[in-house]
């Protein structure tokens, strides 16, 4: 799989893929407004992509991301079942939608629950695994803090978690996606990062 800022890295697709770096802005949106989740905004103060979360979708466990013009871009949804309820790790798809209506899984998050675990453990495959079991992405830091990055399994940054300038606010931060990477995945990634955490996204 090719990396690097000569080349697109398209999961969700390519038009997400910019050639250059890319500095975003993420804004919660507080539940008693309307309902929480997240804007995602460009340099330019334009927005880039939404979230929708439980207090919107009122389902839990189900994460919806869109693009500038308000359409459904990426499905995402956390992985039920009595097995799934005693594993150390709980398991989130990522889905498109095509044009006849049906999903196509294109990655999954296995985050490993802190009551089993030294250290929180969240990795991102990228389907169909055959074709990549040796490619993952991996999450360093602490989303929480406002202080984390995904990486590929090569150790290359992909994005970056910040806060914004001297602001401070947890509710207003920076997301730096790097050259080539998808900023719909790197987006997805970050809604399921909140909804783990019990914030905007979240019941």
């Amino acid at each position: 799989m090719a990396e690097g800022s000569s080349n697109l890295m398209p999961i969700v697709s390519k038009i997400f893929c910019s050639p250059s770096l890319s500095t975003l802005v993420v804004r919660r949106r507080p539940h008693v407004i309307n309902g929480g989740g997240f804007v995602v905004s460009d340099c330019n103060q334009k927005v880039a992509f939404s979230v929708d979360g439980c207090g919107i979708l009122g389902t839990k466990g189900e994460l919806v991301v869109r693009d500038s013009d308000g359409s459904l871009i990426l499905l995402i949804h956390k992985k039920g079942g009595i097995i799934q309820a005693i594993s150390t790790c709980s398991q989130w798809n990522g889905y498109t939608m095509n044009y006849e209506g049906a999903k196509d899984k294109v990655f999954s998050l296995s985050d490993s629950k802190p009551l089993f675990a030294l250290r929180r453990s969240t990795k991102i495959y990228i389907e169909p695994k055959r074709m990549n079991k040796d490619y993952y992405f991996e999450v360093i830091g602490s989303f929480p803090q406002r202080n984390c990055s995904i990486v590929t399994s090569k150790g290359i940054v992909a994005a970056q978690v910040g806060f914004k300038e001297m602001n401070g606010s947890k509710d207003l931060y920076s997301l730096v996606v790097q050259p080539g990477f998808d900023q719909a995945f790197v987006v997805g990634v970050i809604a399921i990062l909140d909804y783990l955490n019990g914030e905007s996204t979240s019941c």
